[in-house]
């Protein structure tokens, strides 16, 4: 008989990497309390959350970048002691940021191997090695990626390949992705997804941080939720509906619209491009002959695969990319636009892909970037900034986008990623454009944030303001959009109305080549001979 006495050993796994009872403050924001995580041996662990919920503030506890005010990091039950981010990475700790942490300015090579050059003599760099080290890497990883190429000439796309491919040379036992698929298209996704199955094996595991929960149902095994700086569950993801995971997030039911609201055929055209052309410039997609309409209280959505050129006309359109022919009129008037601030002038404001790049002054505080565009006109009388006048109308949107933040005071860099997306529409609101051009506005977003983005872009519509919005979400341009442009490779292939735009159509429309293939040419009614279709076939 057994004895009754003899304690049972505890025969569960110790954990890869375990968090406990976490704590971390920032200046007026209690950004973690309480926090606890788990990640096990050979499983990627999906961590989700409203923007501002502490995602990325305990990601970076977890690399060195921020000490934790209180809590015990642990790795395979050894107390893990981060002195800093190359510290984490020597402990077998990676991690790929939302945010690019990249120099413009050296190449793929370069930025994959930074601080960590091969070198002859322990003195001269190495560089035929350094390349040949980088081209191996992104080979094995099947990146498409030149590492001789600059990264400040990369799309936002390749740029996040480099991160992957930089955070993958480190051999970690614990890799941290934060957003990794943001500016991805769904064949790089699949790519991407590929490597993480390669990578997690019986000493390796992969915390996830996403937002789409489509990609987490299909890459993680479990999904840990967190929400206000707090712990709410973690569970297997195949006993996890997504509504289930989403109301755990948001603490409340997520409305399910299926389509665009109020299309009508009956809308002023305010907006005509015809024939734009563009010659192409280092990376980016050369614009052939773009022609499209935008109507006076309508949301036109932009599709196509990354290189189409949505976002190269979105720039052409504002000035911040020079043209090589075509018009844009307003109101049936020809106008032209050399540069951002005549664009500004003209009454169209662009929110770019890139916020922290191209949208935001990360050093200055939220009051200072949402009244940035209109200061001069709105806020200034004799030279003199009307401060209080600004820092109500801050406030006012603060409070209308739910921006997370302890004051307008704030500095913009503190805030998370959603929330400075908020404060970039904000700065366009305040200057009260017509038209809008909103490129990937829901980009790193949660559910329950996108929600109320997409809650604002319909009231602006109602109010006549006219939005352009370019999005990678097929999903999200169904939901959004009176009519769809769809383009590829720099051109506009079809203009589908609401009723026509399904996931297969914008597809279809999106994967035409006519430069390339003669049916496709044919298709779209162009001259494959002009094209270069029909030269390639003949090849």
């Amino acid at each position: 008989m057994a004895d009754l006495d003899t304690a049972v050993p505890d025969t569960a796994p110790v954990p890869l990497l375990e968090v406990t009872e976490v704590d971390k403050t920032f200046p007026g924001v209690r950004a973690l309390s309480d926090m606890r995580l788990e990640l096990r041996a050979g499983e990627v662990l999906a961590l989700v959350g409203e923007n501002g919920a502490g995602k990325s503030t305990l990601m970076k506890l977890l690399t060195g970048i921020y000490p934790a005010d209180r809590g015990l990091f642990t790795m395979n039950g050894e107390p893990l002691e981060i002195a800093g981010p190359k510290h984490a990475m020597e402990l077998g700790l990676s991690i790929i940021h939302q945010e690019f942490n990249l120099v413009p300015h050296l190449t793929v090579a370069q930025n994959v191997f930074i601080g960590r050059e091969p070198r002859r003599l322990r003195v001269l760099l190495d560089e035929r090695r350094l390349v040949r080290d980088a081209r191996e890497l992104v080979d094995r990883l099947r990146l498409p990626l030149d590492p001789n190429a600059l990264v400040g000439g990369l799309t936002v796309a390749n740029q996040q390949m480099v991160e992957i491919a930089k955070a993958l040379s480190y051999e970690p036992k614990v890799l941290i992705m934060d957003e990794p698929t943001a500016a991805l298209n769904d064949a790089e996704v699949a790519t991407l997804h590929e490597l993480i199955r390669r990578f997690v094996g019986p000493d390796t595991g992969v915390i996830y941080i996403s937002h789409r929960m489509e990609e987490i149902k299909r890459i993680a095994d479990r999904v840990t939720v967190i929400r206000d700086g707090q712990y709410v569950d973690t569970v297997d993801i195949a006993a996890a509906s997504t509504r289930e995971i989403i109301s755990m997030m948001v603490g409340r039911t997520i409305a399910d619209t299926t389509g665009p609201r109020d299309v009508r055929d009956d809308r002023e055209t305010v907006l005509e491009v015809v024939g734009l052309r563009t010659k192409a410039a280092g990376t980016t997609t050369r614009l052939k002959d773009v022609s499209f309409d935008l109507r006076e209280g309508e949301i036109l959505g932009f599709a196509g695969l990354m290189g189409a050129g949505r976002t190269e006309t979105a720039r052409a359109i504002v000035g911040a990319d020079p043209t090589d022919g075509g018009a844009i009129l307003l109101r049936g008037k020809p106008i032209r636009v050399g540069h951002p601030a005549d664009a500004v002038r003209h009454g169209i404001g662009y929110l770019s892909e890139d916020r922290k790049r191209y949208g935001l002054l990360l050093d200055k505080d939220v009051k200072a970037n949402v009244t940035l565009g209109a200061l001069r006109d709105r806020f200034a009388t004799a030279g003199f900034i009307n401060d209080r006048a600004a820092r109500a109308k801050a406030g006012e949107y603060v409070g209308t986008l739910k921006i997370k933040t302890p004051s307008v005071e704030q500095t913009t860099k503190f805030l998370s990623g959603g929330n400075q997306q908020k404060v970039v529409i904000a700065k366009w609101l305040v200057r009260d454009c017509d038209i809008l051009i909103f490129d990937e506005p829901t980009r790193g977003i949660d559910v329950g944030a996108k929600e109320e983005i997409h809650g604002l872009l319909e009231e602006l519509a109602s109010q006549g303001k006219s939005i352009i919005m370019i999005s990678s979400e097929l999903p999200e341009v169904l939901r959004m959009s009176h009519r769809v442009v769809v383009m590829s490779e720099g051109r506009v292939t079809q203009v589908l109305t609401a009723a026509e735009a399904t996931q297969e159509s914008i597809m279809h429309f999106a994967t035409l080549r006519p430069d390339e293939n003669v049916e496709d040419a044919e298709e779209l009614g162009l001259d494959p001979v002009e094209t270069g279709a029909a030269e390639g076939e003949g090849a």
